[in-house]
């Protein structure tokens, strides 16, 4: 498979490899990005996978919090400046209190529910459609989370670009903090035990060809293997983390000491997962380079 500038510069911009490495892995991988990836991380350690976390797509994070209901909404859009127009902002904390009071199974039945701004109406969904006309950009609802009944629920804004909702019972105060701790850390889950199997998969593959390539035998790279997933596991549960306001104490003990139980958490990071296009400006540049040479 030929491999092209757009890949190589996909590759680069996860990454943060340098352009050569970038191009020898996706040789490798016979361009498949996602192995691409892992050869990577394989080679220059986690350094590879850090700016994979990096997005390019736009939107805003809102959320709404009222007594033991809390929800958080996720609404794209296509460039940065419209995450500022005010009718834009309307609709996304719009959708965000309708989450939370009426309830919607998903996000067909949020766009159906009752709701009017800027002159357009009935629905939500109406609305949207009517401010894409008006602002002259796309703009859609990505996803919700929204909790009730289980607890009292404290929430955290980091701009508009991460939120944080948190479930828990006892105080607020060490709630609130353990969500702001959780927009900077981005946890995976609770505990190391809920961390998603295929997860830990992908990280013991990762630490299975590193082991390979230090060529030590074969029981010393058994617990080596074991050793990166376990220290894995622990960077990525809330409650083993270094707590970020004292790192002489994990979440786990903060949250003992203050008598306050965390049962659950989301996270959102606007565009996470989202592929942006790259291939016109790939294309742009080697139209560029091919002008300068003709010049």
């Amino acid at each position: 498979m030929a491999i092209t500038a757009s890949m190589v510069a996909e590759l680069r911009a996860k990454t943060d490899a340098p352009m050569m490495e970038c191009k020898k892995a996706l040789t490798e991988a016979d361009g498949d990005m996602a192995k691409a990836e892992e050869l990577l991380r394989v080679k220059l350690g986690t350094k590879a996978g850090k700016a994979a976390s990096r997005v390019t797509a736009e939107g805003v994070v809102t959320s709404f919090i009222n007594g033991n209901t809390g929800a958080m909404v996720e609404v794209n859009c296509e460039t940065d400046f419209v995450t500022k127009n005010d009718s834009f902002l309307a609709l996304a904390n719009a959708a965000a209190k309708l989450v939370a009071e009426q309830n919607p199974a998903d996000l067909d039945a949020l766009g159906a529910l009752a709701y009017s701004q800027d002159g357009f109406g009935p629905t939500l969904e109406e609305v949207r459609k009517g401010l894409i006309g008006k602002i002259g950009e796309n703009m859609s609802f990505r996803r919700f989370k929204r909790y009730s009944g289980g607890g009292k629920v404290a929430g955290y804004l980091h701009g508009t670009r991460i939120g944080v909702l948190v479930e828990f019972d006892g105080e607020e105060t060490p709630a609130k903090d353990t969500a702001m701790h959780i927009a900077a850390m981005k946890p995976v889950a609770l505990t190391s035990a809920d961390v998603p199997a295929e997860l830990i998969e992908k990280e013991r593959s990762v630490a299975t060809a590193k082991a390979a390539e230090s060529g030590k035998p074969a029981d010393i790279a058994a617990k080596m293997i074991e050793g990166s997933v376990q220290k894995y596991l622990k960077e990525v549960s809330l409650f083993n983390q270094p707590f970020v306001k004292n790192d002489k104490q994990t979440v786990e003990q903060m949250l003992k000491a203050a008598g306050t139980t965390v049962k659950g958490f989301a996270l959102y990071v606007v565009g996470e997962g989202i592929e942006k296009k790259v291939d016109d400006f790939a294309a742009e540049v080697a139209a560029q380079v091919a002008a300068a040479k003709g010049g």
